[in-house]
């Protein structure tokens, strides 16, 4: 059984389980983050479909990915959750599926759910098996221990990688995965990885990620796009995100809320040069 070991362990959250729990709890406590922790799940309600998460440090924007990941854990308990995140590293296939068939956190192992892979991957041509996409990405990766934190190491997974961001494609992936997801009347989530503006003033950052967000909330997927292009919003995660807007609309799950917004010099302190994170929820209306 192909094995994916932790390629970010230690650099964007700890190495030590113990220390890796204690990170995601007070993720989920911190004076930016929901001031709860995720309950026991209950059974799959059907009442979301996926959340938008950022993937820095847990230090940075872990209290702001918690907000997302309470909601998903009060809609209930999945049995697949599609993760998409961008592919920062420029290797592999434009839009990869990984290989492996077990994915190691030091919280231990989940499963990838190789037959929804393989259904999603004969689906759409554009979607590939490319073990090199996910060697180094941590933009996935990083989501693996709030999944299991939440719902525990049953929880299925089918991570896939986009270095092709644009509107074509993502609409192709989106409308792939909305309908396997309805074929096989599956339980599940997808998340889109996600950080807003990198390295830019706080106000500016604000000011630019909200002509995205605004667009977001309303399922513009092509207006998301333009928005990126047009205002040099450095969004990193946009075409997993218009992913989700695709698949949320072919869905039906329209009331998109956002649940945080924030920036690294909430942390850091330093409001000159921040890196921006947002956490919106995609539910039935």
């Amino acid at each position: 059984m192909r094995k994916r070991y932790p390629a970010q362990a230690g650099y964007f959250y700890p190495k030590a389980r113990e220390e890796l729990l204690e990170a995601i709890r007070k993720a989920f406590l911190h004076e930016l983050g929901p001031g709860e922790l995720p309950p026991v799940p209950p059974s799959y309600t059907g009442r979301a479909i996926g959340a938008v998460v950022p993937h820095a440090g847990y230090m940075y924007s872990g209290h702001v990915a918690a907000h997302a990941y309470l909601r998903l854990a009060k809609a209930g308990k999945p049995e697949v959750v599609i993760i998409l995140g961008p592919n920062h590293h420029g290797i592999g296939a434009p839009v990869a599926i990984d290989e492996n068939e077990v994915w190691v956190t030091p919280l231990g192992e989940v499963q990838v759910d190789v037959e929804v892979a393989k259904l999603l991957a004969s689906r759409e041509e554009l979607i590939r098996f490319d073990f090199s996409a996910h060697l180094y990405e941590h933009s996935i990766e990083v989501q693996v221990p709030f999944l299991q934190f939440v719902f525990g190491n049953d929880v299925r997974i089918v991570p896939i990688t986009m270095l092709r961001q644009d509107f074509r494609g993502a609409s192709r992936v989106a409308s792939a995965i909305a309908k396997v997801l309805s074929e096989q009347g599956l339980k599940a989530y997808v998340l889109a990885s996600s950080d807003m503006s990198h390295y830019v003033p706080a106000e500016v950052a604000r000011r630019k990620d909200f002509v995205a967000l605004r667009k977001v909330q309303e399922l513009d997927a092509q207006g998301l796009y333009d928005a990126v292009i047009e205002e040099d919003i450095s969004m990193c995660g946009y075409g997993p995100v218009m992913v989700l807007i695709g698949v949320a609309r072919e869905l039906g799950y329209t009331r998109v809320e956002l649940l945080k917004y924030a920036d690294s010099g909430d942390v850091t302190g330093d409001k000159s040069e921040v890196v921006a994170y947002a956490a919106l929820s995609f539910e039935k209306p």
